[in-house]
């Protein structure tokens, strides 16, 4: 039996909360030393927030819920495959009627560590439904006005990449000087192998990049600073994850 698409989508969604929030680990951008005051009030005023976000970048759709119930979808323009969205659970942490030069007319931003997010309009409507942004969630003006006017500080926003977890739908080199939830990933298993001290940002600076030269010399892996297939393997990052 075929299951409709609305409810397809709400399972989905559900499934991915609970996999993101069975434990720290499963979340890139949590760590045990990021868990404080500011974490505890922003669960504070989740609980009395009624809204959540999701965004299938599998769909270039986003979904908003309302109590678990999905209430409104809208078509979106993501990332593109050179400067991608950022996969992972999130928070809109400011609010814009107007942002800048083609932003169209709203802006929401996201707390994401590595860059500046957000999901807002666009003077460019054609793009809507394509990989066509530096990452940013781009939607029709009409759109992000009224999700604008729903939802309010704080609210949720879970952006879905594919069945890769924090990995997305694929597994890119990395380099120094990338900025993504896949450079996230990685340092998080570069710090639970005691390689990395520093924090879970998402940006691949010096600390991670010498981290990662010890990491690749006591493996007997091939010493540079790219993080390829086989540094993947070495961490245990696989795509049945």
């Amino acid at each position: 039996m075929k299951i409709p698409k609305l409810y397809a989508t709400t399972i989905l969604y559900l499934v991915i909360i609970a996999l993101l929030y069975a434990g720290l680990e499963t979340h890139p951008m949590l760590t045990q030393s990021s868990i404080d005051a500011s974490a505890r009030q922003k669960e504070a005023r989740e609980d009395k927030n009624p809204y959540d976000i999701f965004i299938d970048l599998t769909e270039s759709m986003l979904y908003l819920f309302e109590n678990g119930q999905m209430i409104k979808k809208y078509p979106i323009a993501q990332g593109k495959p050179s400067t991608p969205s950022p996969v992972g659970i999130w928070h809109i942490i400011n609010k814009a009627r107007n942002w800048g030069t083609g932003f169209g007319t709203r802006w929401m931003g996201l707390d994401v560590p590595w860059g500046t997010y957000g999901i807002h309009g666009t003077n460019r409507p054609d793009s809507i439904g394509r990989m066509a942004s530096k990452g940013c969630i781009r939607m029709r003006n009409r759109d992000v006005e009224e999700l604008y006017s729903i939802v309010p500080y704080m609210t949720r926003v879970v952006i879905y990449g594919g069945p890769y977890g924090s990995m997305g739908s694929l597994f890119r080199v990395l380099e120094p000087g990338d900025r993504s939830a896949q450079v996230a990933e990685v340092q998080k298993r570069l710090q639970r192998l005691g390689y990395y001290q520093g924090s879970i940002d998402g940006i691949y600076g010096e600390g991670m990049k010498a981290a990662l030269l010890r990491f690749k010399r006591d493996n007997k892996l091939q010493v540079n600073h790219y993080v390829d297939w086989e540094t993947y393997k070495a961490l245990g990052i696989f795509p049945f994850e």
